[in-house]
């Protein structure tokens, strides 16, 4: 009796425990929106995407859009200040800055430099600079677009880029061998841990990332030693875009929003 009572217990338990593994969502809203890419939300809900090279961004009756014929296809979009958006075109090594109704403000071309550039990573960082990774010395480097001055603030990296993402005071990064690491404005590199393999990844934070694999997609927690499979209704998607708490899922049908609580 009493086995049978310490089985039932363990069952319980288990049970409990992939529970908790487990994150639900609740679906917010839906976009009918037909795109080649899906770029994400501003703070003032603004969506972003990309259709036949062409910027597309809307809320609501408001719409804009942003073509350049002479670089063409946009390798990365940073939108993280709408006032200045920075896009990144790399087969050009140059960046184009828009304000917050996609008119250009500024064009920068890296070949044009003083300093050898060749970028193969860009994004907007603090004080009236950009992100730029340099690929001819493997460094990272901060640009002055009103200057017009760049300096090195890194050492090499040891690897290639496979993943990177930047707020205004870290470059985050992930290596050829699924590296995670951070470095900051002064150019203080931190190593974060090691990803899983992933198809598509974001980062939330300093310890916080959400990958997807093979349609499935995941919430990992280095600092708190957890990880949570998230449940969708959708079987199969394109791309994710987290922030603040709201999940968007990507599909050939559009964008779905989901909220989700993260532990």
């Amino acid at each position: 009796m009493k086995k049978l009572f310490l089985f039932f217990s363990l069952l319980s338990l288990s049970f409990v425990f992939g529970q908790n593994q487990q994150i639900f969502v609740k679906k917010l809203d839906s976009l009918d929106v037909k795109a080649d890419n899906y770029l994400g939300q501003d703070q003032f809900d603004f969506y972003y995407y990309i259709r036949n090279t062409i910027l597309f961004k809307f809320k609501d009756d408001q719409s804009f859009e942003y073509k350049n014929t002479s670089f063409g296809e946009i390798t990365k979009i940073d939108i993280q200040n709408p006032l200045k958006i920075v896009l990144f075109y790399e087969n050009f090594n140059a960046v184009v800055l828009l304000d917050n109704q996609l008119n250009e403000i500024q064009q920068l071309n890296f070949s044009e430099n003083t300093n050898s550039i060749l970028a193969s990573a860009t994004g907007i960082a603090a004080q009236n600079q950009l992100w730029v990774y340099n690929s001819l010395n493997q460094q990272l480097g901060l640009f002055n677009y009103l200057k017009n001055e760049y300096k090195t603030i890194s050492t090499a990296f040891a690897e290639n880029i496979k993943y990177y993402q930047t707020d205004f005071n870290t470059f985050y990064w992930i290596d050829d061998k699924n590296n995670w690491f951070s470095c900051d404005i002064f150019g203080r590199i931190k190593t974060k841990g090691k990803i899983p393999d992933f198809d598509t990844v974001a980062i939330i934070n300093e310890h916080q990332f959400i990958y997807s694999k093979n349609n499935k997609l995941f919430l990992e927690d280095f600092e708190k030693k957890q990880k949570h499979e998230i449940e969708l209704s959708e079987k199969t998607f394109k791309k994710f875009y987290y922030k603040d708490q709201i999940l968007s899922i990507f599909t050939s049908k559009g964008i779905m929003n989901y909220k989700i609580t993260t532990p």
